[in-house]
């Protein structure tokens, strides 16, 4: 009810200020098992794609989302939830494996979820290496993948950002994608993935990083630090 409402109350300014352009949402499958599997350029990413989709789509969201103190840690609980958003605790081992079960679940009703194989936010508009987990949510679930390339969502809000910038959405969505095979082959599950991915950089033109973009934030966070470091020398000097 509450994501019906909130879908309701969104979409008519979703359509006067950002203009969404939408190509190939008839490859969304009206009813059975679905993962929308697509590039993460911003927060907003979450909050344009399911409103133009006309089924409910789930996310598996991370669970530091719905735990954050204070009055604004309530209002993005509360937002999360009315979005269909799902909590699931992504820091790996039992914990991720405990994050793909309620994936299958959720497809094992029928149901959609979406999910961005690279894990987390692209650090700078390129597309990342995508995590397996999809691949074995796939051919466990049996459900329909379909690629999404999303733009202008990091313009319209960067990290960091709380108000978005007025700007127009686009959106393409893929031809559905099937894969069937052993779950518990590890070679098998990077060569899906890596389709996935390839098929996604397709569509959104951006350049392939073949690095986790976790690892490539990483890198980029020693840099700065590394930077201030020559920096503060320079100064003492």
């Amino acid at each position: 009810m509450a994501y019906r409402l909130l879908k309701s109350f969104l979409i008519p300014i979703l359509t006067l200020l950002f203009r969404p352009k939408v190509t190939g949402l008839r490859n969304v499958p009206h009813n059975g098992p679905v993962i929308i599997a697509s590039n993460h350029l911003s927060f907003s990413d979450s909050i344009f794609m399911p409103l133009v989709v006309p089924r409910k789509v789930t996310f598996l969201a991370k669970s530091e989302y719905f735990t954050s103190p204070g009055i604004k840690g309530f209002i993005k609980k509360m937002t999360f939830i009315a979005l269909g958003q799902v909590p699931v605790d992504r820091s790996g081992g039992r914990r991720s494996e405990a994050a793909l079960l309620t994936g299958l679940s959720i497809l094992a009703a029928g149901d959609c979820i979406g999910i961005y194989p690279e894990g987390t936010r692209s650090p700078d508009g390129r597309l990342y290496k995508g995590r397996t987990g999809i691949a074995r949510m796939a051919i466990d679930s049996g459900a329909a993948i379909i690629p999404v390339a999303m733009f202008n969502t990091a313009e319209i809000q960067p990290t960091g950002q709380v108000v978005p910038k007025v700007r127009r959405v686009e959106m393409i969505f893929g031809e559905p994608m099937y894969f069937e095979g052993d779950s518990s082959d590890l070679k098998l599950l990077r060569e899906i993935t890596d389709r996935i991915m390839n098929t996604i950089q397709s569509l959104s033109g951006q350049e392939y990083v073949d690095i986790y973009a976790s690892e490539a934030k990483i890198a980029m966070a020693a840099r700065r630090e590394d930077d201030k470091a020559d920096e503060s020398n320079d100064e003492e000097q």
